[in-house]
């Protein structure tokens, strides 16, 4: 898939920041500069800055530069867990089967509230621990915000994972609810239909730009959601 320049600057920013090889307050090279090392125009590199600057990654400063923005601190009762490593913590073995996987232009309401006018990948999966079905799981990506996830090989990380350890995100909303499956997903989940479940349903932005919407339908008596949190202050 052809990436434009713009994009493939912003990503190697990106990628610079999420390792630590840029750290918060560090000055980004001059527009001049990256304009000579990417051999292309002020639009070019100013197209790329201000992706960065409204995905909160980067401040750009009168004069000054830009400069790798500090982090906002956030208080969350639930974060994004990795649903992966959190099942390989507790000593099982995990693994992720990919039911579908599409990519096209957003059709339904929420799909384009997701994407807009971009195209969206929609993928549904199922997450096992020791071989038994735990999670069922349909995800909404904006590909504008995440375009080399269009390529990503699921059966090596699963989708969660892959965000998690490629995109950042600087906001993210959490809808719990307990629910009954439905024909179709007790199959998959193996389970009578109607079968208690929990469902976690989770939208994350980068600044304004949404990346992902899922919903994860787990077995309620083979999962829970413990939260840890103090007085506000302390």
């Amino acid at each position: 898939m052809n990436i434009a320049l713009h994009e493939r600057i912003r990503a190697g920013i990106e990628a610079e920041i999420i390792s630590g090889t840029l750290s918060p307050g560090d000055r980004l090279p001059f527009e001049h500069e990256l304009m000579d090392i990417h051999g292309c125009s002020r639009m070019t590199v100013n197209k790329a800055l201000s992706a960065l600057a409204t995905a909160g990654l980067i401040e750009r400063r009168k004069r000054a530069g830009s400069f790798v923005a500090r982090p906002k601190v956030h208080a969350m009762v639930l974060d994004i867990p990795d649903l992966a490593a959190e099942i390989i913590g507790k000593g099982q073995s995990y693994a992720y089967r990919l039911l579908s996987r599409k990519i096209k232009a957003p059709a339904s309401m929420e799909e384009r509230a997701l994407a807009g006018s971009g195209r969206v990948l929609t993928l549904e999966g199922l997450h096992l621990a020791d071989g038994t079905p735990l999670a069922l799981e349909r995800r909404l990506v904006a590909l504008a915000a995440a375009p080399d996830m269009a390529d990503a090989d699921f059966t090596v990380e699963p989708p969660g994972s892959w965000l998690l350890h490629h995109v950042p995100w600087t906001e993210a909303e959490n809808r719990i609810s307990a629910i009954g499956a439905t024909p179709h997903e007790a199959e998959h989940l193996g389970v009578e239909a109607g079968t208690a479940c929990l469902a976690l349903e989770r939208r994350t932005w980068r600044g304004e730009e949404h990346i992902t919407h899922v919903r994860q339908l787990f077995i309620g008596a083979a999962y829970d959601l413990v939260a840890r949190f103090g007085p506000k202050g302390n």
